[in-house]
């Protein structure tokens, strides 16, 4: 009877987590499809979005699943909400993102900006925890490299995920730069569309993205753990933000 018993939670354990894909598959096609309704201007900067209930009955969910898409939303900057009024667009993104990615890809996207943070957060300050004089050489060589593409004013998102995968190995765990390698496709779209962007704005920006790259690689070789981590999360989490951000941003 015990076994059965154990066989039922198993059950249902896998019950539930098949609920939350479910769930979380809806989320991602709710906030694509208003992600694409506020970039195309249907629903314009400072307007009112429609309800919850109204999101509900458009895109046929269920309340928890508009509530779910509205927060990431909200953390991209994108929405915000009023006390007793509803939520609101905050800003519109350039038009050039689905020039540059296919809507149904930025949930993915952005998820994956999100799991960055936390992964390569801790594999710089790893990396300035355990740093050697060879490590610190090959970051020092991919942050030139990335220099001298700035110089130039080229795309440089290969060069880009060098000098990630390179802080990485520097953490002297092999499944940092393992899980890097494995998402390096993941990875380098979003590299790839945020540095497309960038271009398409004064060389100023490129300038500040490379100054967070800079601060990355100085804690590195100061040891400074704690700060590694701290520039690390900053400059993903800047990178997310960039995208989402409109022609006045």
């Amino acid at each position: 009877m015990a076994a059965k018993r154990a066989d039922v939670a198993i059950v249902d354990r896998d019950g539930d987590s098949e609920t939350e894909r479910r769930r979380a598959k809806l989320s991602d096609r709710i906030y694509e499809q208003v992600f694409a309704r506020i970039v195309s201007g249907e629903f314009p900067q400072n307007s009112k979005l429609p309800t919850e209930a109204q999101l509900c009955a458009r895109f046929g969910v269920s309340r928890p699943i508009v509530r779910e898409a509205l927060a990431r939303l909200r953390d991209d900057g994108l929405v915000y909400s009023r006390q007793g009024s509803g939520s609101y667009v905050q800003r519109q993104p350039d038009s050039a993102v689905l020039r540059f990615a296919p809507v149904a890809s930025i949930a993915d996207m952005q998820r994956c900006f999100e799991f960055r943070a936390a992964l390569e957060s801790e594999a710089a300050f790893l990396a300035a925890q355990r740093r050697d004089p060879e490590a610190v050489a090959k970051i020092d060589a991919a942050l030139k490299r990335l220099d001298s593409i700035l110089a130039t004013g080229e795309l440089g998102a290969d060069a880009d995920f060098e000098l990630h995968l390179t802080i990485a190995a520097a953490a002297q765990n092999r499944f940092f730069a393992d899980t890097m390698a494995s998402l390096q496709p993941h990875i380098r779209f979003g590299m790839t569309l945020a540095r497309n962007l960038s271009l398409l704005r004064p060389r100023e920006r490129l300038e500040s993205v490379q100054n967070e790259h800079i601060a990355i690689c100085r804690a590195i070789r100061e040891g400074d753990a704690e700060g590694a981590r701290r520039a690390m999360a900053a400059h993903i989490d800047n990178a997310r933000r960039r995208v989402f951000e409109g022609h006045g941003s």
